[in-house]
């Protein structure tokens, strides 16, 4: 390295320290594969320069042995670092350990032996005590940021944890025994559980996985969702991440496989690994052989609708024996209220359970939809299905076949909701707010375009299990805000959904999916000539896809849905002649925000109402630019802004952007400020801007926003105060501010906001009430006790005050995994 350590050990009584830590400090600098880590010990050292350095002025420094030791041990690391790749984990592992230790050995000589040194030598260049606190205040706060290694950045783990079943469900107990054996078969490695959509494969092995016995036999176990587009890479990253590494890039599949080797290398060490990979697809061969790592303790669980017996020991799961069918269907159906007649009632069940066909998944939907019922109902669901014969007399029925009854059983509005749910992709959480904007649009007349109204709708869908809402923490969702709750739904009623729609001709359907995999069209758009009819449009392009688009008319499309996954994708052409469009959402599948090109044809869309962004990279000045004069609301979710605040010009935002009411901001890390024509948007009523950790203040020219209602700011952590001119918010009635963690203070006149009720704070530790919030009448306040504390003191200074303490349930971030 150079003169210092190649002198070895022996010799460094002779140097000084201080060279030692010059010398440590230029290596540092030159490390790149520890870029961050290097740059913190280098600035670490530079702060302790100075103090040993005045120690070394004032004695021979034999008491700094210790020192030198551990600076000869960290420049052999930061030599030997320098040779790491940024993917090789198991070396990337050990030396991070190594420094772990090195920073252990740092921080108590500091603590400790530095301390006593310079009390005792009381060195006259610090003429105070405060002086030394100063050096060792910045020395300590270095040394607890040193943590090296797999995540210069905090990330979200338990990417892969098991899911959590909602009860024990009976007639699994067989197969779970039986599958059981079979994986704990030392001579079985790699396992695939096969059957027919809706067999219960997915909750047979969730139920596996929870099981003592398989716990205690594997030390780790992943499981991982599949879906019909299959991404190595992105499933590596997340078992990575899931494991406490950051967001490591591979440049090719090669590479992951590197990672995911090393990975279970380092895993296996500890005890057996179980890996699950959920809902395989046909035709996945060449994607599972990636899995097939020959190492001791490392065993593969597969779910899918194909055997997969070429390649691995299979598993059949057959559907449920009548005994156990009709368990299942007891526990999801209670009897029929006032049954007096066992015979009748048998007979019901036997038909209910012919007609579900040994599949969980049906007695699950048809269970729920006849739960509780009067028996006259029972025999009606039962008659009903008398009425489709070509689904009764096929001798080999499927799965969609057997759904077909609950579909039927809709009203007419809840059909068209349950088919739009059928345009977003397998496995996808949707969120309950993108759903709820497409009904509103695409069938909202007059006071039925409420949110409220469809959120019901929602929930009607819901109750008859035909998709299920996920909350992610919140209690309630206050005032219209469903941006907490996501929506999923089981592959085979997705597949019901689509079925539905394509039971028209291609050029007739109200709804068309539509699935470019590379640049490959469907047959049926090659040399298509005349216009679609559809009013929903859903186009999911893969990661190879080059945004060569084919010239397609779609004149009557209302809602627009594009999944996207590659890094770079150019919005189609055709989009110009949709003039007819007044939903646009935008949704990136990919692990990085992609860039969108040709962001300006949006410009051409008289009627578009609401444009929703996702995990996409934007400038916030393009919006403005694209003059949308009947744009309502504006979302942006997880995107990428990057440097965007310069105003190139100035825009009239009465012109430009003359009906936006409603702007939604959420989980967009590098916001750290909002651009000025936010605050010139008169016509705004909602301002939602959540969980944008960056972001640390809000300009004064919020006050110009005359007719905002709603103000949420929920989770902004690092959000400090409310700018003053928020008193000018005349028309504000509610206000969120929960998880707040640095607010310090409301505005000193916030009790000017007369028409002000509800506050939501929970979560504000710190937050100061100025005096004139006295002011404020029938003031709702929703907090935690903490916080209720500082509000139940005004109670008898202020007018019908209501304060209610409420606690929140933590957030299932298992189920949030787009990140």
């Amino acid at each position: 390295m150079n003169d210092w350590l190649s002198l070895g050990l022996g010799s460094v009584a002779g140097a000084l320290v201080s060279e030692g830590l010059k010398l440590l400090i230029s290596e540092a600098k030159k490390v790149i594969a520890f870029k961050s880590v290097s740059k913190e010990l280098a600035s670490t050292m530079e702060s302790l320069l100075p103090v040993i350095k005045q120690i070394e002025s004032m004695q021979d420094g034999v008491e700094l042995e210790d020192l030198k030791v551990t600076i000869v041990k960290a420049l052999v690391v930061v030599k030997e670092c320098s040779l790491v790749k940024d993917w090789n984990l198991r070396k990337r592992s050990k030396y991070t350990k190594e420094v772990e230790e090195i920073n252990r050995k740092m921080l108590k000589f500091c603590q400790v032996q530095l301390q006593l040194l310079l009390l005792r030598n009381q060195l006259k260049s610090m003429p105070s005590m405060e002086g030394i606190n100063s050096y060792f205040q910045i020395i300590n706060e270095k040394l607890d940021l040193l943590s090296v290694v797999s995540s210069p950045s905090p990330v979200f783990t338990k990417l892969c944890s098991v899911p959590k079943l909602n009860m024990n469900l009976v007639g699994l107990d067989w197969p779970l025994m039986d599958l059981k054996k079979r994986l704990l078969d030392d001579s079985v490695v790699n396992l695939v559980v096969y059957g027919p959509p809706g067999c219960g494969k997915t909750t047979l092995v969730t139920q596996l996985c929870d099981d003592q016995d398989i716990k205690r036999v594997f030390k780790k176990i992943f499981f991982c969702v599949m879906s019909s587009t299959l991404n190595f890479r992105a499933i590596v990253q997340n078992l990575l991440q899931d494991n406490g590494y950051g967001a490591i890039t591979f440049d090719d599949d090669s590479q992951a496989e590197t990672g995911l080797r090393e990975l279970l290398e380092e895993l296996t060490e500890h005890g057996p690994v179980l890996l699950v990979l959920d809902d395989v697809w046909q035709g996945s061969e060449f994607f599972l052989r990636k899995f097939q790592i020959d190492l001791p303790g490392y065993k593969t669980l597969v779910t899918s609708r194909s055997d997969f017996s070429s390649l691995w020991s299979t598993y059949h799961l057959q559907p449920l024996k009548d005994e156990d069918a009709r368990s299942l269907l007891i526990q999801w159906a209670s009897p029929p209220h006032h049954t007096s007649l066992d015979d009748e009632y048998e007979d019901l069940l036997q038909k209910v359970l012919k007609r579900c066909n040994g599949f969980p998944l049906v007695i699950e939907v048809v269970g729920i939809s006849l739960r509780g019922k009067a028996l006259y109902l029972w025999k009606g669901q039962v008659e009903s299905w008398s009425e489709g014969k070509t689904i009764l007399s096929n001798p080999h029925p499927t799965v969609l076949q057997r759904l077909q009854p609950s579909f039927n059983a809709l009203e007419p509005h809840l059909k068209e909701c349950f088919l739009v749910v059928g345009s977003f992709l397998e496995d996808q959480k949707i969120w309950a707010s993108l759903i709820l904007d497409i009904w509103v649009e695409l069938f909202g007349r007059g006071s039925s375009s409420s949110t409220n109204v469809y959120m019901k709708y929602l929930n009607d869908l819901a109750s008859q299990n035909l998709l299920k809402i996920v909350p992610l923490g919140t209690n309630e969702h206050e005032d219209s805000f469903y941006s907490e709750l996501l929506v999923t739904q089981h592959d085979i009623l997705r597949e019901l959904a689509i079925y539905q729609s394509e039971l028209e001709p291609i050029l007739e359907r109200k709804k068309l999916n539509l699935e470019i995999l590379e640049d490959n069209y469907p047959d049926w758009c090659v040399n298509l000539c005349q216009p679609i009819n559809a009013r929903l449009l859903s186009i999911f392009t893969d990661d190879l896809f080059s945004s060569r688009w084919v010239e397609l008319d779609f004149p009557n499309v209302e809602a627009l849905i594009l999944n996207l996954s590659s890094l770079d994708y150019a919005l189609p052409s055709f989009i110009t002649g949709i003039k007819k469009l007044k939903v646009l959402t935008i949704t990136n599948h990919g692990f990085y925000p992609a860039r969108l090109t040709n962001f300006s044809c949006l410009s051409s869309l008289p009627n578009l109402k609401r444009i929703r962004l996702e995990k996409v990279s934007v400038t916030l000045l393009d919006i403005p630019q694209l003059q949308l004069g009947s744009l309502k609301k504006l979302s942006l979710v997880m995107c990428s802004f990057g440097d965007v605040f310069y105003e190139t010009e100035k825009i009239d935002l009465s012109k430009a952007l003359p009906s936006l009411q409603e702007i939604e901001i959420d989980y967009c890390y590098d916001l750290n400020e909002l651009p000025y024509w936010v605050s010139e948007v008169v016509s705004l009523k909602t301002l939602s801007i959540t969980n944008c950790n960056k972001l640390s203040t809000l300009p004064e020219a919020i006050g110009n926003l005359s007719k905002l209602e709603m103000l949420r700011l929920r989770s902004c952590i690092n959000l400090s105060e409310l700018p003053e001119a928020t008193e000018r918010l005349s028309n504000l009635r509610f206000l969120d501010i929960s998880h707040c963690l640095g607010l310090r203070k409301l505005p000193q006149e916030i009790g000017k906001l007369q028409k002000l009720k509800k506050i939501s704070m929970r979560k504000c530790p710190g937050c100061k009430l100025p005096d004139s919030v006295r002011n404020l009448e029938n003031l709702v306040v929703k907090c935690d006790e903490e916080t209720g504390f500082l509000w139940e003191r005004l109670k008898r200074k202020m007018r019908n005050l209501r304060v209610q303490e409420e606690e929140e349930t933590e957030q299932n971030l298992n189920l949030f995994q787009m990140f």
